[in-house]
């Protein structure tokens, strides 16, 4: 009996939002949005961000930029705002910061689409 050769198996397709550019880039962005739902993606979406920035386009890698600088700045403001909670101005301060991040995801998102680069990548606010 004559044995029967495999082909090698192919690359998935699923396995490129893994690699540097934009599919990449809506997978961080969206993994930032779940966090509100399930909290630890962010985490992920940051490591994301930090293992294929460098490897992109000048465009791409102001999305890199906008994605990392949201994850830390945006940690900062809600570390801030659980401080004031105690003074109860924090709960209004952790709402507007849920905003600012919603937006800058959307922002990202929308210039991704368009295969614009981020503005102004290093900005403290939208």
């Amino acid at each position: 009996m004559a044995q029967e050769e495999t082909p090698p198996p192919q690359p998935r397709e699923t396995d490129r939002w893994l690699e540097p550019g934009k599919t990449n880039l809506q997978v961080i962005y969206i993994l930032y949005l779940a966090g509100f739902v399930i909290g630890i993606t962010p985490l992920i979406g940051v490591v994301l961000a930090y293992v294929n920035r460098g490897r992109s386009p000048a465009w791409i890698e102001t999305h890199y930029t906008w994605a990392i600088r949201t994850f830390w700045i945006g940690l900062l403001y809600a570390l801030i705002s659980a401080l004031l909670t105690f003074i109860l101005i924090g709960f209004l301060l952790m709402l507007a910061v849920a905003v600012w991040f919603i937006l800058r995801c959307i922002f990202g998102l929308q210039a991704l689409s368009r295969g614009e680069p981020m503005k102004n990548p290093e900005s403290w606010v939208l």
